[in-house]
């Protein structure tokens, strides 16, 4: 049987576990304390890049035009 790593402790998991990913529920929910905390973060392009001026220059610009 095919094993995974619990993403919390790294040990070995087989996918019939109850708590599968994760190799117990302590596991699972220090994982999701964690998200909880905001130790986690999912990014966007929103929040990593700023607008810059060459940003608004190309905003001012005329899109295509519809014929």
């Amino acid at each position: 049987m095919k094993t995974a790593r619990c993403p919390t402790c790294k040990k070995d998991v087989a996918p019939d576990v109850k708590s599968f990913p994760f190799c117990s529920e302590r596991c699972r929910l220090v994982d999701l304390g964690n998200w909880l905390d905001g130790r986690y973060r999912i990014a966007s392009q929103n929040d990593e890049r700023k607008p810059t001026d060459e940003d608004a220059a190309r905003e001012d610009e005329p899109g295509p035009t519809k014929h």
